[in-house]
Order: structure tokens, then C-alpha cells, then sequence
């Protein structure tokens, strides 16, 4: 599949998270503290949650209604209630452009 183009690498700060929306399905990008980028599923597991406006702390994001905190690098739960991993995509930032592969 394609590269899709999500958003200027400068839109997002250090330790944030952005939701991004295509072909119906709802996803979340993040920026580490180390300036690295990385996709996840944008709902969290447990009550489909909009995951990018919870807490970023450097490879973590706390979700802003039960505070499960999950691991965006790999997609995996942290702390409960959720008990489902996110599935996470391939990001790349190219020509100042943040594109992931869905």
C-alpha cells in the first residue's frame, strides 16, 4: 500500500499526539522526546478513546479517560483497565513530511 501523507513533521511538538483519520479509520501519531515518530491505532482498547489527546511522556501515552497507559512504540498496554495491545504502522518522515503506511 501507499505512503500516506499525514501532516508537516514541525506540526507536531516533542511528547505530543495527533489523531489522523483515513479510509474510516481513526489513528493516533506521536513525537517522542527523542524526535521520533510512530502510529498506533487511534481508539484505545478498552472504551475507544481518542488516544492522541492523552498525556505523551516520552514512549508512553496515557489515555485521558481510564489512564491506561500504553507504550506507542509497540503498541503494548501498560498499565489497566485496557488489556488489548494497539496495533501500531511503519512511519517515515520524508521532505519535512510525516507519512505512515496503513
Amino acid at each position: 500500500m501507499p505512503w500516506i501523507d499525514v501532516c508537516e513533521a514541525d506540526d507536531l511538538e516533542e511528547e505530543s499526539g495527533r489523531r489522523f483519520d483515513h479510509g474510516g479509520k481513526t489513528f493516533a501519531i506521536f513525537r517522542n522526546d527523542r524526535n521520533e515518530y510512530y502510529c498506533t491505532d487511534g481508539l484505545c482498547t478498552h472504551e475507544e478513546i481518542h488516544l492522541a489527546d492523552g498525556l505523551v511522556m516520552e514512549n508512553t501515552v496515557e489515555c485521558p479517560k481510564h489512564s491506561s497507559i500504553f507504550d506507542f512504540t509497540t503498541g503494548e498496554v501498560e498499565t489497566p483497565p485496557a488489556c488489548e495491545n494497539l496495533r501500531t504502522y511503519a512511519v517515515k518522515v520524508e521532505d519535512g513530511r510525516v507519512k505512515i503506511d496503513v
